[in-house]
């Protein structure tokens, strides 16, 4: 069960950013055809998160140091654009127009998947 509640956390974190973000789209017309394809996305997010993050944090602790954190803001949005390439190898249909975009686009889903979670949370 915490699995759903964190995938649908997630996946309504980049949907607020794809609603907020004129870069960040999904293909489709219709919400119902972009319900499967955000779910993927939420899922790839996680495991590149899970999986990829800590490794370039951990080789790049002592930039973060220095910067006082900010270029976990860069691994933020280099994490999105590597999920939205990793998407359109499966074909999602999601899509994130450039670096600056990704960048607030992390900030967003960041925000918007705390607040979601926030409420969504019994603990």
């Amino acid at each position: 069960m915490r699995f759903v509640i964190w995938l649908l956390t997630t996946a309504g974190g980049v949907a607020v950013a794809a609603w907020l973000l004129d870069g960040i789209s999904f293909d489709g017309t219709d919400w119902q055809d972009k319900v499967l394809p955000l779910l993927g996305v939420a899922l790839i997010l996680g495991l590149v998160t899970t999986f990829i993050k800590p490794f370039i944090t951990l080789l790049s602790l002592p930039f973060i140091l220095l910067t006082l954190g900010l270029l976990l803001l860069v691994i933020n949005a280099l994490m999105l654009m590597l999920t939205a390439r990793l998407a359109d190898a499966f074909d999602l249909g999601f899509t994130v127009d450039g670096f600056w975009t990704a960048l607030l686009g992390s900030v967003v889903i960041t925000l918007s998947t705390w607040a979601i979670d926030a409420v969504v949370s019994d603990e």
